[in-house]
């Protein structure tokens, strides 16, 4: 290997490098995303198969937190 071989190996492996670093972070995110998405399916299904178990005695009607929220969301819809 001459020279200029041994310059384009160390710049190629030095944008290689680069690229690595700037997806890596993101390949994370989606890894660590996933495994939490897992986590909350499994809940929910467990929870589910509790609430099958037992019948209910809560409330159907909606709590005001969710009826005020309703409500703004509907008024941002038709003013916009």
């Amino acid at each position: 290997m001459n020279t200029n071989q041994i310059e384009g190996l160390i710049g190629m492996l030095m944008v290689l490098g680069i690229l690595v670093l700037l997806v890596l972070p993101s390949v994370l995110g989606i890894v660590r995303d996933r495994r939490a998405d897992g986590q909350i399916r499994e809940a929910q299904e467990a929870r589910g198969e509790r609430a099958a178990q037992k019948s209910s005695s809560r409330s159907t009607v909606p709590s005001t937190a969710t009826w005020y929220a309703d409500g703004r969301r509907s008024k941002k819809l038709v003013s916009s």
